[in-house]
């Protein structure tokens, strides 16, 4: 139940509301308590005295209760609707909060469609327990509490054999407590892999097309459907023993009282008579009445657990440990120099595999370092514990003689620009993924300069809404080169003292690595720069090229004096980097 308190203790953010709440839940059952009087009245005094004038005005006291009762009522679901929104707007702020919070070690770990199902459909589950948890849970247990002392008022006797049923009605709701979670966790798990599967395969449509496996991947995706069909059919065949069983304990409460009470009043026993038909028949009214919520209560408990499986993927994101680093350490001292060294550093993406063993690099201020090798060397990876996406395990990365361990993540990443050899563009207009770039908001002049400089302003000016133009999802609706001189721009407009350059003019044709290459160089003058890349073209002029190999720098220096050498470099030369500049024309 640990999970339904932390939902629930989310509403103590609110007291105001939900004390108003409560108010409004109060006066709705006394005011529910009139109408098994008022039956009593007319059925055992003025429908045997004749009396219409009593009738009437009993008749319009019913109708005044039934009235104040649906305001309460009204007013309370407005409340809770209110109350409930918040609360919830709440939980994802927090979710969504956290998942920025995260390493991404943990995102290497997770699929994109699980985090999806987790923020959108299990926080929904979450809110049916706010909203069912709240309007009926507490409305219901007032109600059982108040109709229960009015027909212990009524009768002791009658109230006693109305309660034989109860113990049933909780032994019944015990079982079925203890054994629904797993059920529930099965159908969100099951949920989760389709809406992964999904998503996968939505992204790959392309590919799917290609290979023309359509009919295989809907294969696949069927025999996901089918996991959550059982999964949810498992849920509701208990269901259909639980819900119809406890329905029948209820029922047994009403043949009990009617028996027992219509015997009383034959054999004038427990202050029954034959004239007391006034009281047995508002006892009859008062068990619906109290009954009733007991019924709600079974119900909300398939609910409670359906959003106790949500809640505890939910509160598994929430829990997770956060990355170092995002509110301790110190700032780096302005301006930054951008001298940046490793010593040493050994990394793995799992202990089984080590990805660097002790590699060292220096890049003073200014300078251009250039890491080539094959794929799978390690270059990507220095970029990456550069930015702090992963945490070296051995070793030291400083900048400007501080080890970036000690510096606040945000002071760090507002140092460095970062151009990946995919751009991710966002689903909007250019401007707004130029504006991400910026801290304070930016004039057209100078967004149209960041764009000069990354030899975009053609293209986007022949756009037809150019700034205003909506790129699509990933900039689905521009090139490959197009996307890759957007997202220079937009490092040109943050300015950051060090640039970490990933592949930044791969997958591009001639014409367009000439544009994008002196884009960059634009980009790197006079800052410390670290450039990954096959081809001679965007290496040769770097002050130092790092050559890796299985993790591992083996050779470093100038082109000039690589070449020279006649190592791991100058067969790289002869073969893909001359090839390529070759090819290139």
């Amino acid at each position: 139940m640990n999970t339904t308190f932390r939902v629930f203790s989310y509403l103590r953010r609110y007291p105001l509301l939900g004390s108003t709440q409560m108010f409004c839940a109060v006066l709705m059952t006394l005011l529910m308590l009139v109408f098994p009087q008022v039956t009593k009245h007319i059925v055992g005094e003025v429908i045997p005295n004749g009396n219409s004038s009593d009738l009437i005005t009993a008749a319009m006291i019913a109708l005044a209760a039934f009235a104040g009762t649906n305001l309460f009522n009204s007013l309370r679901i407005v409340i809770n609707n209110t109350f409930e929104q918040r609360v919830i707007y709440d939980i994802r702020s927090d979710l969504y909060q956290k998942l920025q919070r995260l390493p991404m070690r943990w995102f290497d770990n997770k699929r994109t469609g699980d985090v999806m199902t987790r923020v959108t459909e299990d926080v929904t589950a979450m809110e049916r327990v706010l909203i069912d948890g709240i309007e009926q849970g507490v409305v219901a247990i007032l109600q059982i509490i108040a109709f229960g002392l009015w027909m212990a008022w009524q009768s002791p006797a009658l109230a006693g054999i109305a309660l034989i049923p109860l113990p049933l009605l909780i032994a019944g709701a015990f079982i079925y407590t203890l054994t629904a979670p797993q059920r529930y966790r099965q159908v969100r798990s099951a949920t989760s892999d389709m809406n992964s599967l999904l998503h996968d395969n939505l992204d790959g449509m392309q590919q799917i097309k290609t290979f023309t496996r359509e009919k295989s991947e809907l294969e696949n995706f069927n025999q996901s459907s089918d996991l959550v069909r059982r999964a949810a059919l498992r849920v509701m065949k208990i269901w259909a023993i639980y819900s119809p069983g406890m329905e029948l304990c209820r029922n047994l409460g009403y043949v009990l009282v009617l028996g027992f009470g219509g015997y009383w009043m034959i054999t004038n026993a427990h202050g029954f008579t034959p004239s007391s038909i006034g009281t047995l028949t508002g006892f009859l009214v008062s068990l619906s009445l109290f009954y009733d919520p007991i019924t709600r209560l079974h119900q909300l408990n398939q609910i409670i657990q359906q959003g106790r499986a949500a809640g505890e993927r939910v509160f598994e994101i929430i829990d997770a440990e956060a990355e170092p680093g995002i509110d301790e350490g110190i700032e780096l001292p302005l301006p930054v120099r951008g001298h940046v060294m490793l010593k040493s550093v050994g990394f793995s993406y799992n202990q089984d595999l080590p990805t660097l063993k002790d590699v060292s690099i220096e890049a003073k201020p200014g300078q251009t370092i250039a890491l080539v090798g094959h794929t799978g060397a390690g270059k990507s990876t220095i970029i990456n514990l550069l930015n702090r996406f992963y945490e070296y395990d051995s070793g030291t990365i400083s900048i400007d003689s501080l080890d970036i361990h000690n510096v606040k993540k945000s002071s760090l990443r507002a140092a460095i620009g970062y151009v990946t050899q995919e751009s991710f563009l966002f689903n909007g207009s250019i401007r707004h993924n130029l504006e991400l770039a910026c801290t304070e908001t930016r004039n057209d002049e100078q967004l149209w300069h960041a764009l000069d400089v990354a030899n975009a302003r053609d293209f986007v000016e022949r756009l037809p809404e150019g700034l205003e133009t909506n790129v699509g999802e990933r900039g689905v609706k521009l090139s490959v080169g197009e996307k890759q001189r957007i997202s220079i721009a937009r490092v040109v407009l943050k300015a950051p003292p060090i640039l970490l350059l990933d592949e930044a003019t791969a997958s591009v044709d001639t014409e367009t690595e000439k544009l994008i290459q002196d884009a960059l160089e634009n980009l790197m003058t006079d800052r410390t720069s670290f450039v990954i890349a096959h081809r001679l073209s965007t290496v040769r002029n770097a002050d130092c090229i790092y050559v890796m190999h299985r993790g591992q720098v083996i050779e470093q220096g100038s082109h000039e004096e690589l070449v020279e050498k006649g190592g791991h470099y100058a067969t790289l030369s002869r073969t893909s980097l001359i090839a390529e500049t070759k090819t290139d024309g």
